[in-house]
């Protein structure tokens, strides 16, 4: 192999750019020739591809979002795009790829990798909702971002005795709402993964009330219900005002923590380590703290599981 890509597609996530520094400066060590592919597959499509160098990817370690950039692609989901791609890879050379995205993200590495053109996928995205590894790039950053928010949300929700929502991303796992839930003392945890009744919150609302508390956290994960008509409900139920909180996109931004940028470093060097032993259409992602890579396909099917254990700490510990 000559010459890697690489190229971020879907949610930015912090910690993708440390991940884009250790592929580019694993491949010079090598000496393999590395270009970036800016605007994720879109930017594939367009032919906005340059090659990269050591200096390309100085002082991007600590900084948040992709200087490659990214956008979504649905022309890649087409015989016709896929095909394109292919040829303009060819065009450019490009005998490896390295995609750094989430689930969509993979499923159009996979396309490309039914060809002769060999693809390794890096997970980054910040809901960590990619069932085969246990954390993806970007996961932590965002935790710690909510936390941080719960914390100065707090001081006014405790000076105002109210109820407040917090709704943080997560359509359809619910780990960034547990995670930074637990971590940040929430009384009630939301996620799309657990049912739960609209009274039992209300009763807790109550109960700390009596017993003298003055605020309430609750966190909700988007894919959960509406944190405006849950509002209503509480205040339907308790006649007690509650606040919203969208967190939104700031969830995204940041400077990535040190885990997200040492977990984005590993896998940017294993992606490229591979390619050199000859592997494709690979999975990297990590196990008890161990470097792992699976079949692309295998990682696309494997299906979220949920850690009940940690829930029901959550549950425990908000009495």
């Amino acid at each position: 192999m000559r010459t890697i890509g690489v190229l971020t597609s879907g949610g930015d996530a912090p910690g993708m750019n440390a991940a884009i520094r250790a592929i580019v400066r694993t491949a010079k060590y090598h000496n393999l020739k590395v270009v970036g592919i800016e605007r994720g597959y879109t930017g594939l499509l367009n032919g906005e591809i340059k090659e990269m160098h050591i200096a390309s990817v100085g002082d991007i370690i600590h900084r948040g979002g992709t200087i490659l950039k990214t956008s979504r692609c649905e022309a890649l989901k087409t015989d016709a795009g896929i095909n394109e791609a292919i040829h303009i890879l060819e065009n450019y050379e490009i005998e490896g790829l390295i995609v750094i995205g989430g689930d969509g993200s993979f499923q159009g590495a996979h396309k490309l990798g039914r060809t002769h053109i060999k693809i390794m996928g890096i997970p980054g995205t910040i809901d960590n909702d990619l069932a085969y590894t246990d954390y993806t790039i970007g996961f932590d950053t965002a935790v710690n971002t909510v936390l941080d928010a719960i914390s100065k949300i707090r001081d006014t929700s405790m000076s105002h005795e109210k109820v407040t929502i917090i709704e943080v991303m997560g359509r359809c796992c619910g780990d960034i709402a547990l995670y930074a839930g637990l971590a940040g003392g929430a009384e009630s945890i939301l996620v799309p993964e657990e049912k739960y009744e609209v009274q039992q919150i209300c009763e807790k609302i109550l109960q700390g009330k009596k017993r003298g508390k003055a605020h309430n956290i609750i966190m909700l994960a988007e894919g959960r219900e509406s944190a405006v008509e849950l509002q209503k409900e509480i205040f339907i139920n308790t006649g007690i005002e509650s606040r919203v909180t969208v967190l939104g996109y700031l969830q995204r931004g940041g400077i990535p923590t040190a885990v997200d940028r040492i977990l984005a470093s590993r896998m940017g060097a294993k992606a490229v380590s591979l390619f050199i032993e000859g592997k494709s259409n690979r999975a990297i992602g990590i196990k008890d703290n161990q470097l792992i890579d699976i079949d692309i396909v295998e990682a696309l099917s494997k299906r979220k599981i949920f850690d009940q254990e940690m829930y029901k700490l959550s549950q425990t510990l908000s009495i």
